[in-house]
C-alpha cells in the first residue's frame, strides 16, 4: 500500500506557484470575504492567507459581522469585481443562515472565481469546455493522482457524495479524463457492490462509509471527508486501519486532500486572465 502524501505533493505545487508568481510583473491579489463568526471558517481563512503569503500572492481578508445583510455582502462582491487590482475573489463558506449562498456565489465574476463555483465555470466544466477555474478540492484530487502516476483513463471510478463543491465536479473531472464514473449517494442501493468494482474511489460524505470488504484489491482510495469523531480526533470516510492491506493507494486524513485543496486554490489564484 502506498500513502498519497498530500503534504509533500502540495508543497511541490506551492513551490511551482511561488516560482511562477516571482516572474510576474503584476502580482495576483486574492480577496477573501469572511462573514460571521464560524470558528472553522476563521481557521480555513488563516491557512489560505498563510499559503498565499508563502507563494508571494497578496491576500486581503475582509471580515463582516454575523448580522451583515445579504445586500451589503453582494455590494462588496460587486465592488471587488470592478477592482482591477483584485484578481481573485473567495467567499468563505458557510455563510450566516439569513444569507442565500447561491445569490452570493452567482454574484462573483467567473474570471475571479478562484473556487470555481460560479454557474459559468460549473457550466463550462459540465459541457467539456475549459472553465476559468476548476473547483479547488476536485482539482487537488486530480493533481494528487497525477503526482503518483495513477492512471485515470479507462478506469472505473466511484464518487461517493453529490455536493456541488466536491461530488459533482469531481465526477465531471474524472469523466474529462476518460474514466467511467458512478456517483453514489444516500439513496444509492447496494453501494458496496459498486465500490467493489471501482479502480478509483473518491469519498466525500463526512462519515465512516468505506470499509475493508468493500474495496477492490489494488484500488486507489481518496478520502475527502474530514470531521471530528466521538473522541474529538480528526477522521475521514475511510476505515484506513482495516483496508490498508487491500488497496494499492490511499490518502490519509489528515495530510491527504486537505493540503491539496489549499495548494490547488493557490494554483488558481496565481492565474491572471
Amino acid at each position: 500500500m502506498i500513502i498519497l502524501d498530500g503534504k509533500e505533493t502540495s508543497q511541490k505545487i506551492l513551490n511551482n506557484v511561488r516560482e511562477k508568481v516571482s516572474t510576474l510583473d503584476r502580482k495576483p491579489h486574492l480577496a477573501v470575504i469572511l462573514a460571521g463568526n464560524n470558528p472553522a471558517g476563521k481557521i480555513y481563512v488563516k491557512n489560505k492567507q498563510k499559503a498565499a503569503w508563502q507563494v508571494g500572492i497578496r491576500s486581503t481578508v475582509i471580515e463582516m459581522e454575523e448580522t451583515v445583510s445579504e445586500e451589503e455582502l453582494l455590494d462588496k462582491i460587486y465592488e471587488l469585481n470592478e477592482r482591477h487590482d483584485v484578481t481573485g475573489i473567495l467567499v468563505q463558506l458557510p455563510l450566516p443562515l439569513h444569507i442565500n449562498k447561491n445569490n452570493v456565489v452567482m454574484a462573483i465574476s467567473p474570471k475571479k472565481d478562484v473556487d470555481g463555483f460560479t454557474p459559468e465555470n460549473v457550466g463550462k466544466l459540465s459541457i467539456g469546455l475549459e472553465p476559468y477555474f476548476y473547483p479547488a478540492t476536485p482539482q487537488g484530487v486530480i493533481m494528487l493522482l497525477d503526482e503518483y502516476n495513477i492512471p485515470i483513463e479507462g478506469k472505473d471510478a466511484v464518487v461517493i457524495g453529490r455536493s456541488n463543491i466536491v461530488g459533482k465536479p469531481m465526477a465531471q473531472m474524472l469523466l474529462k479524463r476518460n474514466a467511467t464514473v458512478t456517483i453514489c449517494h444516500s439513496y444509492t442501493k447496494e453501494i458496496e457492490d459498486k465500490i467493489k468494482t471501482a479502480d478509483i474511489v473518491v469519498s466525500a460524505v463526512g462519515k465512516k462509509i468505506v470499509r475493508c470488504k468493500m474495496v477492490k484489491n489494488n484500488s486507489c482510495i481518496v478520502d475527502v471527508g474530514i470531521y471530528r469523531d466521538s473522541n474529538n480526533q480528526l477522521s475521514g470516510d475511510v476505515d484506513i486501519d482495516y483496508i490498508s492491506d487491500s488497496v494499492g493507494y490511499i490518502s490519509p486524513v489528515p495530510g491527504g486532500v486537505g493540503p491539496m485543496t489549499i495548494a490547488s486554490l493557490m494554483f488558481n489564484s496565481s492565474k491572471i486572465y
